[in-house]
């Protein structure tokens, strides 16, 4: 038996991996939306096939935030639903239906006390959807109008009656007739309940101001082989993201096309269901949920592809590679771990 090294993102308790099952979530907004029906049904794509809206080099290769684009219309709401392979999808998708509910509004509607009405029309009581409107943070910028378009819906840890579950957005907003890009990432904290997943907490990414880069950080925001999420980019546009992860992004982007989901903010500050700091919020770690064009939790995507990353992350530099499939033959005994947080990512962690 591999035991997991003492800072690893390996959580405390293993859950049994359980069978896919897509039973109605807690809080959704009746069947359609649990059942992955999406606000624009006909167009809806699955998470396995959605184009994700990350941030381009073009837009991201300075210390500064995308500019506002000319456009003067935002695109529309499209519900983000669950792929093959999940374990417990109902999990995520209440997550992501609030997430999509407090950070999606139209002209005039964005204050807090309209979201706790958007997040009440999914069934949560209305004290905890005024809590929850109250801890939105980064998912209501101030803003006419928004639509929050999730990139990714992954997890932050998963226990038997617990999970978090990081919900990776793009958000344009419309602003003085303007639509500028945007978008964050919240963690998200779920209970389950004898009538399903019902959330309890948002913890939004708060990346920090921008400073001037490294030529590191410059090269990893100007690679378009790592696609790299709002919230992200401003992690290492904030300077806080360690050169051991930009340069092994950088390696790994020679041989894949790397579309990272996690870096710093939006992470849960300790190793789910443990009090140990996980590497993420220090700046020392990235979650990667696709590798080539093809989604990790997908079971239609070749393990050879996903086993072949992990070792590239180890030969990178990682002391810590989790991911779907337990590996052996590491550097250490406890290089590569595997468990069902990390079903649907490869996580990738340093020691400085």
């Amino acid at each position: 038996m591999v035991l997991p090294h003492p800072l690893s993102e390996t959580p405390a308790r293993a859950v049994t991996r359980r069978a896919v099952l897509l039973g109605t979530a807690a809080w959704c907004a009746g069947t359609a939306a649990c059942s992955g029906g999406a606000m624009r049904a006909s167009s809806a794509p699955s998470a396995s096939s959605a184009a994700s809206p990350f941030t381009s080099p073009s837009s991201a290769s300075g210390s500064r935030a995308p500019a506002a684009s000319p456009r003067t219309a935002l695109p529309p709401a499209v519900a983000w639903r669950p792929g093959a392979g999940e374990i417990e999808p109902a999990a995520k998708v209440a997550a992501v239906r609030l997430v999509e509910a407090l950070g999606t509004w139209p002209a005039g509607q964005g204050g807090e006390r309209a979201a706790a009405g958007r997040a009440a029309r999914l069934g949560i009581p209305e004290a905890t959807a005024s809590e929850l409107a109250a801890q939105a943070g980064s998912l209501r910028p101030p803003a006419d109008a928004a639509v929050v378009r999730v990139i990714d819906a992954q997890y932050g840890g998963i226990l038997p009656d617990t999970a978090s579950v990081l919900v990776v957005c793009d958000q344009p907003a419309l602003t003085g007739g303007a639509v500028r890009p945007g978008g964050t990432t919240v963690d998200v904290r779920l209970s389950r309940t004898a009538d399903g997943w019902r959330v309890t907490a948002l913890h939004p990414a708060a990346p920090g101001p921008a400073v001037a880069l490294s030529a590191a950080a410059r090269d990893v925001l100007a690679q378009s082989r790592i696609e790299l999420p709002p919230a992200s980019a401003a992690d290492i546009r904030s300077g806080a993201v360690h050169d051991s992860v930009l340069r092994a992004m950088l390696h790994l982007a020679g041989s894949y096309r790397l579309s990272v989901s996690v870096v710093r903010s939006g992470h849960p500050l300790d190793v789910f269901g443990t009090d140990r700091p996980s590497d993420h919020p220090r700046g020392r770690a990235f979650d990667v949920w696709r590798v080539n064009g093809r989604p990790v939790v997908d079971p239609a995507t070749s393990r050879a592809l996903i086993t072949g990353f992990m070792r590239a992350a180890a030969a990178a530099g990682s002391y810590n590679v989790g991911g779907p499939v337990q590996l052996t033959g590491g550097a250490t005994a406890n290089q590569f771990f595997s468990d069902d947080t990390h079903h649907d990512h490869v996580h990738v962690g340093f020691t400085s």
